[in-house]
This record gives C-alpha cells, structure tokens and sequence, in this order.
C-alpha cells in the first residue's frame, strides 16, 4: 500500500480517516484478437455505516461499493460488449444500474468520449458510479493499445500533413523536444 498523500504545510494538524475510495483498471488481450477493460471501483469508511436507505448497517471497512465494468473492444478500439457487476451497493435498485451501458456497444472509445458517455448514460438510468469509472477507463484503454497501435498512430496526419499526435498532449506540444526530434517541420519556436 503506498503512503498517504497529504499538504506538506500540516506538521501541527492531526489526521483522521474517513473515506478510503480504490479504483483500479486492468486490461487484456483475448485469443479471439479481441480487448478487456475492466475497471472497478469499491469504496469503504473505517466505522460502521448507515446507508440512509433503511435499517442496514455496512460494518466498517466493509466495502459500501464494489462495482465494475468490462468493455471487449478491437484494436481500433471499439466496444463489442459490456457487462457490469455490483458485488456491494447501498441501495436495493443499485443493481439495475448497469443496464443501460448496453448503449455504449458500437461506440469507439476516441474524441469526444466523455460527451457520448454522458448523452447516452442519462444520470437517473445509470449507476453514477459505473458512468464515472467509463472516463478513465477509456484513458486506460488508450493506454494498454497505444503500444500495439504506435506505429498507425505515429504516421496519422491531418488534411495538411501535420501529424495527430502533435498537440494531443504535453509531451507532443508542438514547441516540444520530442516534436523537433520527430517531426522538424512542424516543430514551433517557444517565444
């Protein structure tokens, strides 16, 4: 378990926990050339809770949630299937709440993303908590694939000729080391 994160300015303050929320994603590759991404989310308090849903008690650090998804997507990153599971959950109707991510079969996981995902997921006809771990979960698919995609995504260009991967992030900004080693012509002067 890693060390706790905290303000460097708070030697006179003493801390007490209230909230421990891990979200973690792993991915796969299929024998049928196929990807899995799964993502879960499962969050905790260190003493007994109440959901204010009725008379059940969740013990401390028993999880409050423990939920996920799996997206099968291809190399262009498409999503062939999802499925959903809620092992613990505060509400009784929680469990319905996976359902409508059957939406997002069809979707390529790319530009825009996170506007889809809100469009097609309506917040009352979908868990929140499965719609918030699809943001990052798309980040983590981008990241599993971008190895076996490097070489399609380095040559993309626009209707120019500028390659896409300029300006896609940080390290790619076109006043970059890594743009005037790869790409000389389109590598802009910092002022």
């Amino acid at each position: 378990m890693t060390e706790s994160l905290k303000p460097a300015s708070t030697d006179n303050i003493t801390r007490e926990p209230i909230h421990t929320r891990h979200i973690r994603f792993d991915c796969f590759r299929r024998s049928d050339g196929l990807f899995e991404v799964a993502g879960t989310v499962e969050d905790c308090k260190p003493f007994d809770f109440a959901p204010p849903s009725g008379p059940r008690v969740v013990p401390a650090n028993e999880p409050i949630h423990d939920i996920g998804v799996c997206v099968v997507i291809d190399l262009d990153l498409v999503i062939h299937a999802v499925s959903t599971f809620m092992r613990a959950y505060p509400y009784r109707d929680c469990v319905g709440g996976g359902e409508s991510l059957q939406a997002l079969v069809g979707l390529r996981i790319g530009a825009g993303w996170s506007g889809e995902v809100r469009k097609r997921l309506p917040a009352g006809e979908t868990c929140t908590h499965l719609r918030e771990i699809l943001i990052p979960l798309a980040t983590a698919a981008i990241q599993a694939l971008n190895p076996l995609r490097a070489q399609s995504l380095m040559d993309a260009t626009d209707a120019n000729g500028k390659p896409l991967k300029i300006d896609s992030c940080y390290a790619y900004g076109a006043s970059r080391e890594l743009v005037l080693q790869r790409w000389p012509a389109f590598h802009k002067e910092t002022k």
